[in-house]
């Protein structure tokens, strides 16, 4: 049945291929090469079909929500993480046919006698594979070798991006791999009521695994379509160039051995250019800054001392930030799409305001005391991040152990927030921008307060990055007109200046050659190498990470990825583009830096150097220099200001800037030197 329903698709696909390319480079417009990558293009070609595209993940996007979501609840609430493990493990034993076909197919040598080991191992010692002794006992890991892989390697062209009802993102030769995978399994040839009652239990257990990317996706971003697109491809390239099989890293050893990540460091360092440490000009700031008396910027001598950090380059360090984590947070022996799993991520509410009428209400997350009057920390999490952020799920933990209730915001720069806010709405004026965030912290305080009757005296704003620079402009108006009662504020690693800031992120993409030959297989190289550390820490959680393995140029291509990819759900929402107009935009997107989102959208008749001074922390010199309230937290080696801004700001802030001795951009964050004090400052100890 089910090789009947591939073969089906297939021939509907092949003749969908043959038939419609013509129709569609009628209507298809020239397409320029746009200034910045357009990674979707780049990895999956030009989507064709792209309005029978978005009508089938639609489609499937319902079907995943009310028929597959409720059936995968209901399984991982029946069968524990470690009865899903154990039966994951044994599919993935049975589809040995598959794997070493791929392999035959591909001349790999090497791979059919790895994979032949494994199945036998695992067949025997593993107990039908149930357990994984070749990976533990015999150190031969685990492939995902599958027939796409191989058609790849025979020159089969894979056709054009298509998404298909149930199967969903795909190409023909894709397809073609799943019929010949489906033509492989043994069990296709046993039509009896049990085997499909079988294939069907270990076909939930097997997608139960993909909801929680099916999730982030969903809330995460404000396109899921081209998100899923741009994710395929990628994936589809690692896999298609074997460089999932590749190590990249080298040795893991280069991870956890102290005098092998010396060498990294030493090494990838060598590759960096030193950050020039020129400070621009304040327009219309002079006047304010000489009232101030400064005569000589001080010295940054490290208030934390972060020991045996081994330094590579500000973009490298500030990946580090991604090692800010708490295994307890996800805790349970129930997987977490269970009713049962009570971690603490799941104990974490969801709700919602509204701020507009006839506008989507703000979304946040709370998680309260047993005693609802204990001290809140309120989180502002860093640049387009929403209100799920790992991030500030970290923070919630480390703080609600220490007897703080928590509220968890989105950044004002993400798209569910602008969808929130009046039609027209912009961010990035911070003045402007904290009166926004002012009235929705405001209705979410009011709103739990009156749910749970209860009043919370100490209020604690606590920011990261673009969320950081965002609470002390908040303070400052919360300085002459006190209307949420917030005791402290807390910013870590803001911006000193935005717009100098945003023309760094625009100088890292900018630097890459993005329309060089090699940035498709540079990306997926550094993809693939983060999906081989994600792996090494699922498999060693107390592994110690001191330096991590990419160069700079790598380092500026995952953080110009993710930022860009704000920049584009935000742009994606502001203008509100109708269905069949998207391909437009997205080229209007990928033509767009910071600066111009910042010409186009903000400026308004202003200049620039004037929004220069206007958006920097140089303009809440009255606030800073004459209020008690706040701390900043900085590192002088952030890529994102010159050391030259920090001693500017360190003589308005003076005691209450604390330096952090290495880590760059919020690279710091997982390290304990920096967490103790953190939570000393916040209970009041400091």
């Amino acid at each position: 049945m089910y090789s009947k329903f591939i073969s089906f698709i297939l021939s509907f696909v092949l003749l969908f291929n043959l038939t419609f390319p013509v129709l569609a480079q009628v209507e298809k417009a020239q397409v320029s090469t746009p200034k910045y990558p357009d990674y979707a293009r780049m990895y999956v070609g030009e989507d064709k079909f792209e309005g029978f595209n978005r009508k089938m993940f639609n489609l499937n996007s319902r079907l995943n929500k009310y028929i597959a979501r409720p059936v995968h609840i209901l399984w991982a609430s029946i069968m524990p993480q470690y009865g899903m493990d154990r039966i994951q493990s044994a599919y993935n034993n049975i589809e040995y046919p598959k794997r070493l076909a791929s392999c035959l197919l591909q001349k790999d040598g090497e791979g059919v006698k790895n994979e032949t080991i494994r199945f036998l191992t695992n067949s025997t010692i593993g107990l039908g594979g149930l357990f994984d002794p070749a990976s533990k006992l015999l150190k031969v890991k685990p492939t995902t070798e599958n027939m796409e892989q191989a058609l790849c390697k025979c020159k089969m062209k894979s056709g054009s991006y298509m998404v298909m009802p149930v199967l969903n993102a795909c190409t023909p030769r894709s397809l073609c791999g799943r019929a010949i995978e489906a033509a492989l399994d043994p069990s296709v040839y046993l039509a009896t009521p049990i085997t499909a009652l079988v294939k069907f239990g270990l076909m939930v257990n097997r997608t139960s695994y993909m909801q929680p990317l099916a999730q982030m996706l969903e809330s995460t971003y404000a396109d899921p379509y081209d998100i899923q697109k741009k994710l395929y491809g990628i994936e589809n390239y690692i896999k298609n160039a074997n460089l999932d099989r590749q190590n990249l890293l080298e040795t893991e050893a280069k991870l956890v051995e102290e005098d092998k990540l010396s060498a990294l460091a030493e090494e990838i360092t060598a590759q960096t250019e030193t950050q020039e440490d020129e400070v621009g000009e304040i327009t219309g700031a002079a006047a304010d800054i000489d009232e101030l008396e400064i005569i000589q910027k001080p010295e940054l001598t490290p208030d934390i001392l972060l020991e045996d950090f081994k330094p590579q380059s500000p973009i490298v360090d500030s990946m580090r930030t991604a090692l800010f984590d708490n295994p307890e947070i996800d805790k349970s022996i129930w997987n977490e799409l269970s009713i049962w799993n009570r971690s603490f991520a799941k104990r974490i509410k969801t709700s919602s305001v509204a701020i507009v009428p006839e506008r989507d209400e703000y979304k946040f997350r709370y998680i309260l005391q047993k005693d609802k009057n204990a001290p809140l920390i309120i989180l502002y999490p860093s640049i387009g991040e929403g209100y799920n952020t790992h991030h500030s799920t970290v923070f919630a933990k480390m703080f609600f152990d220490e007897g703080y209730s928590i509220v968890m915001l989105g950044s004002h720069f993400h798209w569910e927030f602008v969808r929130s806010m009046p039609e027209g709405y912009c961010p990035g004026i911070p003045s402007q921008d904290a009166d926004n965030i002012k009235l929705v912290t405001h209705k979410i305080l009011d709103k739990l307060e009156n749910k749970y009757e209860c009043k919370f005296d100490e209020k604690i704003i606590i920011g990261t990055s673009f969320g950081a620079l965002s609470s002390l402009f908040v303070a400052e108006k919360e300085s002459k007109n006190n209307t949420l009662g917030i005791t402290k504020y807390i910013a870590i690693s803001p911006p000193v200046e935005l717009v100098y800031a945003v023309e760094q992120l625009d100088k890292n993409s900018d630097e890459l050659d993005n329309n060089s030959p090699e940035v498709k297989h540079k990306t997926a190289v550094t993809a693939a190498k983060i999906l081989q550390i994600t792996k090494m820490k699922e498999n060693n959680p107390d592994m110690n990470i001191s330096a991590l393995p990419f160069t700079e140029q790598e380092g500026k291509l995952i953080t110009t990825f993710l930022l860009r990819q704000k920049l584009s759900d935000l742009i994606f929402t502001i203008e509100n583009i109708a269905k069949g107009q998207k391909t437009d935009i997205y080229e209007a997107i990928n033509n767009m830096s910071y600066r111009d989102y910042v010409e186009k959208y903000l400026l308004n008749g202003s200049s620039l150097e004037n929004m220069r001074y206007e958006t920097s922390l140089y303009s809440l010199a009255d606030y800073l220099v004459n209020n008690d309230n706040y701390r900043i937290y900085h590192s002088p080696d952030d890529f994102f200001a010159t050391e030259g801004q920090i001693k500017r700001l360190k003589t308005l802030a003076g005691k209450h800037l604390v330096c952090v001795s290495n880590g760059s951009h919020l690279g710091f964050l997982y390290r304990k030197e920096f967490q103790e004090a953190l939570k000393a400052d916040v209970l009041g100890k400091i």
